[in-house]
């Protein structure tokens, strides 16, 4: 007899494959391996105590303060424990229940239903300027294209165009000028039809620029305003391009000034939850969406923004991250930006684990590498 403990965390259906479960015995199994966590705040006490009791009856388990049987206080924060398949009998269980319960069971439901995305994928960064915070990222016309087909070859799915430094701080610069800086590349883009090759993606706000860049063979469309301007929902739509929807607090000037949130998780989810509706009002229909790691977040907000975006999953959204050489990393451990790869690949391995399905990225041939071994590991 030989006895191996498996992973505590991650899928269990590549082990019951091969085993030989049946289809429907893995499907059972897997939902009795796979444990969630809910944390749940300013929760009614007697919504609680009912929570706890009907968690407890199921297998879960329901973890409250001192005091709350008694109902000391009125509202008390919680930690949901339950296993797939416990979920689902306590979603449907709350739906009957006082106290506001039905609603916290109509988002255990949502989440239950999110399936995590398989298919990672690798984008690569182009900056047609000269002020992007990572020197070695910026190009200019046919050494923009060099850099293309470079990331092409080394494996990049997506690569992400931009002509105006976002960082901190960073000069606004005016429409002209940036689809001046643009122009060079997107026109040899489309004289070589590159596109055949690689999805391009626009790193623009700008109406005009947008366009030019999707009449040039560009579908995937970056705001980092997060399609407030109902001109680029349109346009998105009608080019049938997929828009990445970002969060940022603040603008590039000021958005490290101070970045304040009462629930950076909570209030992200919010900002999400409209702006998906807005852009699928005006036809959008593929999109993707970005936390914005430094768009207006301190290093706490930012750690806990990649520990948490299992939770964004419950849009049934692509998730993109881009910590790529960021200074949070510099926070973390002082180190020049040029230097920062190992903790790069550390942030998005991470993140990976946690939900994400496409990193953007300065460097594409070492992330492939590592989303190639990351994958083996998975079994996936």
């Amino acid at each position: 007899m030989l006895v191996t403990k498996l992973p505590s965390t991650g899928d269990i259906t590549p082990y019951l494959k091969e085993l030989g479960v049946d289809g429907g015995g893995i499907a059972i199994l897997a939902s009795k391996a796979t444990v969630h966590r809910f944390e749940i705040k300013n929760l009614h006490v007697g919504a609680a105590n009912i929570l706890k009791q009907d968690a407890l009856s199921v297998g879960a388990d329901l973890a409250v303060p001192k005091g709350t049987v008694t109902a000391q206080h009125s509202h008390v924060n919680a930690l949901l424990i339950a296993t797939t398949k416990q979920l689902g009998i306590l979603a449907k269980k709350e739906l009957a229940q006082p106290f506001g319960l039905k609603q916290l069971a109509e988002a255990l439901r949502c989440h239950l239903h999110t399936q995590r995305q398989h298919k990672r994928s690798i984008m690569g960064i182009i900056n047609a300027n000269d002020d992007s915070f990572y020197a070695q990222s910026r190009f200019n016309g046919r050494d923009a294209v060099a850099k293309i087909v470079e990331m092409i070859e080394a494996g990049a799915a997506m690569i992400d165009i931009g002509a105006v430094s976002s960082r901190p701080g960073s000069v606004a610069v005016d429409a002209a000028e940036e689809l001046r800086r643009l122009q060079p590349v997107l026109d040899i883009i489309a004289a070589e039809k590159l596109y055949d090759n690689v999805k391009f993606s626009i790193d623009s706000y700008r109406p005009n620029v947008v366009e030019y860049a999707l009449d040039r063979g560009v579908s995937i469309v970056n705001d980092i305003t997060g399609f407030s301007n109902a001109t680029l929902c349109r346009l998105c739509a009608s080019y049938q391009a997929t828009a990445i929807i970002m969060h940022m607090q603040g603008t590039p000037q000021q958005m490290q000034k101070n970045p304040t949130y009462d629930n950076v998780v909570a209030e992200i989810s919010t900002f999400f939850a409209e702006r998906i509706e807005r852009v699928e009002q005006f036809g959008v229909k593929h999109i993707m969406l970005d936390v914005g790691i430094g768009f207006g977040k301190t290093l706490q907000h930012n750690l806990e923004l990649i520990r948490s975006l299992e939770h964004f999953l419950c849009f049934h959204k692509t998730l993109l991250i881009g910590a790529s050489r960021k200074s949070m990393i510099d926070q973390i451990t002082p180190t020049p930006v040029n230097e920062r790869l190992s903790g790069t690949l550390a942030l998005h391995l991470k993140a990976l684990d946690n939900g994400a399905s496409v990193l953007r990225v300065h460097d594409v041939k070492e992330h492939v590498q590592a989303l190639k071994v990351y994958e083996a590991l998975r079994l996936l």
